[in-house]
């Protein structure tokens, strides 16, 4: 029997059966959830990983999601608009040898900036190396959605602008190793003009302070190397806006209920200014406990609730966060596992390396053409080329 004194442990192996499940079938009650499916599979696949359960993916399972992931990805022509990534929805790529048809759908797709940010990450943590995608295609993508006030769109047609999309830019730029055409600085101050009155941040300027936006700015300053810009009393004032929403889990505004998923967003903003230890780390824990369901695995939002993939993955997020045992440690800005963070900076290694070399054999060709051309000025005979006939 459990020592009552001793904390109840988290039921490692359903959670993982859970989120595994996901990964082959959805319940009726998503289906409306079909154009944000990779996002399903970001906290499926990634809540697998901070559960070090990464092994019950096959290796055909394994490929098949790679395969599918790439699927959805979206590189426009030269002549095409800039709307590189990847879609949401795989029903705009019909399964048709027509060629008529498989043109004039090219018009109704467009990466959207959630999707890219979920799928890179997916690609990232089940170990592939990127090597299908044209990193510059996707951030002049990126850059095609940022509106003059700094804000980002989801997408280069019908979408909102605010700071989620914020976020999703810093990510895929960041992950990509490439800002290419984004300007950081407008996106600073965007980020800086939706800072409230209380010292949290809003989705949009002019919009109540919310724990997940303050999460995605604090995150999109530190990915892109902004974070340093804020003033101490700032920093200070902020701390404590989020130290302020625990109660004995986290709320995501004043007056609202708790909730599983801002042990991560709440959290995680906290980590970013190196202050979660500021928290009550057994008040955390025991609230998302209370929506943690023993029996079929997975948490949910409140107690009694059904629980679903987001909240499970958030949840193990929040529970990594105050190191919890059996769980990976999670790299807070950009949402995946320290393990996959590292493949990531190993791939970002690998890019430097082949731009160096890539660089260096230009300079070398600049050198040989030039030295070849000043030759060939002083004598035609020692020339190597062929005459024109």
């Amino acid at each position: 029997m459990t020592d009552p004194a001793e904390p109840e442990p988290v039921v490692l192996a359903k959670h993982a059966k859970n989120l595994l499940r996901f990964l082959h079938l959805l319940p009726a009650r998503m289906s409306s959830h079909d154009d944000t499916r990779s996002t399903i599979v970001f906290f499926a696949v990634c809540g697998l990983d901070v559960l070090n359960s990464l092994h019950l993916i096959s290796p055909e399972l394994r490929k098949d999601i790679i395969d599918w992931t790439y699927g959805g990805l979206v590189t426009p022509r030269d002549h095409e608009r800039q709307c590189g990534g990847f879609m949401g929805c795989r029903a705009m790529v019909p399964k048709t040898e027509d060629a008529e048809v498989l043109e004039s759908m090219r018009a109704y797709q467009w990466g959207h900036l959630a999707i890219t940010y979920t799928s890179i990450a997916v690609l990232v943590t089940l170990g592939d190396d990127l090597s299908r995608l044209n990193r510059q295609s996707i951030v002049r993508g990126v850059a095609a959605v940022q509106h003059e006030d700094g804000s980002f769109s989801a997408s280069i047609d019908g979408s909102e602008n605010d700071m989620r999309f914020v976020y999703c830019a810093a990510t895929i730029c960041h992950m990509l190793d490439c800002w290419e055409g984004v300007n950081k600085d407008a996106m600073f101050e965007f980020i800086m003009r939706s800072l409230r009155y209380d010292y949290g941040f809003s989705q949009g300027l002019e919009g109540e302070a919310h724990g997940g936006t303050t999460f995605c700015a604090l995150a999109a300053l530190e990915l892109s190397e902004q974070l340093h810009r804020l003033d101490e009393v700032t920093v200070e004032r902020i701390k404590r806006w989020l130290v302020f929403r625990q109660m004995d889990g986290f709320q995501g505004r004043p007056n609202k209920p708790v909730d599983t998923c801002y042990s991560f967003w709440i959290g995680a903003a906290l980590c970013i200014l190196n202050s979660f230890e500021l928290t009550d780390y057994a008040q955390n824990r025991e609230y998302i406990m209370s929506t943690e369901n023993n029996l079929i695995g997975g948490f949910a939002k409140w107690p009694k609730s059904t629980p679903d993939p987001f909240h499970t993955y958030l949840g193990l997020c929040g529970l990594a966060f105050i190191g919890e045992p059996g769980l990976n440690a999670v790299m807070p800005s950009l949402n995946i596992s320290m393990a996959a963070y590292k493949h990531l900076n190993q791939l970002h290694e690998r890019w430097k390396t082949n731009n160096n070399g890539l660089t260096h054999e230009l300079t070398q060709l600049k050198l040989t053409v030039g030295s070849s051309a000043e030759a060939g000025t002083k004598t035609t005979s020692s020339s190597s080329l062929i005459s024109a006939q």
